[in-house]
């Protein structure tokens, strides 16, 4: 994956990018820098330099634009993102610490917005809010590097909306946006068809061993032994969906088209769904041969993947989580893995991300994968879209387009 005219070689620790053959230098003491703060120096930290990168070059050739060195960004504002607010001066837009919609779309975000970039200043963040963030009535939020709390609101007697840059939202506490009256909104279902997708390649990966298979060419295996495991059969298969929502939905759906029998778990009963339903987690496991975890994160289900659902899973049972990682009692799960007590899992998120147990890394029967699983190029320009209409409307005093209820 990725553009003809970019080019990535390695030298003594340093990254240079060749962009239509002209050299760029990604590293210390050069004047070209990446968005993702050019932190990422050696071999083994290449994964967000290639996604920034690629990402980046698909939405500039869709615009016509290139990269500047200059101002590390874009050069114009996306087609529908729309131009700055009228009125005079940029509105106040706080952002704690930037998430990957943010890097990517930085320049636009500056041109429509005056950006308070708590995470470039050298004050310790308490004071930085109160010296520079106390009449911010917006933040941006991505949920693997803000957490919105009760503390952190006490500390911003302005704020008004909490904007969400994914659609999970157990980064927030709802409950104090609530007891303030601020408002939350997130990019809505724009994610869902593509973890959809993702949970159906990582259900096939694990069954048939694709990535295995990968690995078992690259190393040169195949010529020396010739023996590989055979995979599973996915037609056929019973495959249990905890939470069956907008990305339940859209999966099952896919899942009857390969021959899958689908049955669920969800806090009530979908009387429009075809699907056989079971009160409980461990029942629904009990009755499948793959559990594919697609429920937010909550304080009941917190770890509700448990021991008890492991079991009922058995040891030819198949674990997969596009959900959140929180969901599952991971220590539990490595436990049940390495000792053979479940027959395999796929993974995209984890307990403590970015942090992933080692013990997985060993194990043949375990995909894993870095919590990409909703994003695609064309996601990635529509949550942009999203975020800043939401943006926009706050502003402009209308309605918000993707507004998240802060009942639950």
């Amino acid at each position: 994956m990725g553009d003809p005219n970019i080019k990535f070689i390695h030298t003594k620790g340093r990254k240079k990018a060749y962009i239509n053959n002209r050299k760029r230098v990604v590293g210390k003491g050069n004047n070209y820098k990446s968005k993702v703060n050019a932190t990422f120096l050696s071999s083994n930290q290449t994964k967000p330099f290639h996604i920034f990168f690629y990402i980046s070059n698909f939405l500039l050739h869709k615009m016509g634009q290139e990269i500047n060195p200059q101002t590390n960004g874009f050069h114009h504002h996306l087609n529908g993102a729309g131009p700055p607010l009228p009125g005079g001066d940029l509105p106040d837009l706080l952002v704690l610490r930037p998430g990957l919609l943010f890097k990517v779309f930085e320049q636009e975000f500056l041109a429509k917005f005056n950006v308070l970039k708590a995470y470039e200043s050298p004050l310790p963040l308490d004071t930085y809010l109160r010296e520079h963030a106390q009449s911010a009535r917006a933040i941006l939020c991505e949920a693997i590097v803000t957490r919105i709390t009760a503390e952190l609101l006490l500390q911003l007697p302005a704020l008004e909306l909490v904007v969400a840059d994914g659609t999970g939202v157990n980064h927030i506490d709802l409950a104090a946006c609530r007891r303030r009256g601020i408002s939350v909104t997130n990019t809505g279902d724009v994610f869902s068809e593509d973890t959809a997708d993702y949970g159906v390649g990582l259900l096939i990966d694990v069954m048939r061993r694709i990535s295995r298979a990968d690995a078992f060419v690259r190393r040169g295996s195949w010529p020396v032994t010739g023996q590989f495991p055979l995979g599973l059969k996915v037609r056929g298969k019973r495959v249990g969906i905890v939470g069956l929502g907008n990305i339940g939905t859209k999966l099952a759906k896919r899942l009857e088209v390969f021959g899958c029998k689908v049955s669920y778990n969800s806090r009530t009963k979908k009387a429009s769904a075809p699907y056989d339903f079971y009160p409980t987690v461990a029942e629904l496991a009990s009755r499948s041969d793959v559990l594919i975890i697609c429920c937010s994160l909550t304080e009941k289900t917190r770890h509700i993947i448990n021991e008890e659902v492991l079991n009922a899973l058995g040891k030819k049972g198949i674990l997969i989580n596009i959900g959140r990682g929180p969901i599952v009692d991971e220590k539990t799960l490595v436990k049940y893995l390495v000792e053979g007590k479940i027959a395999g899992a796929a993974m995209d998120v984890y307990e403590n991300e970015p942090r992933v147990p080692s013990e997985l890394f060993g194990l043949d029967n375990v995909v894993l994968s870095p919590h990409r699983g909703a994003f695609t190029e064309e996601a990635f320009i529509d949550a942009f879209k999203i975020v800043t209409g939401n943006l926009d409307a706050f502003f402009s005093n209308t309605k918000l387009i993707t507004p998240v209820s802060t009942n639950e």
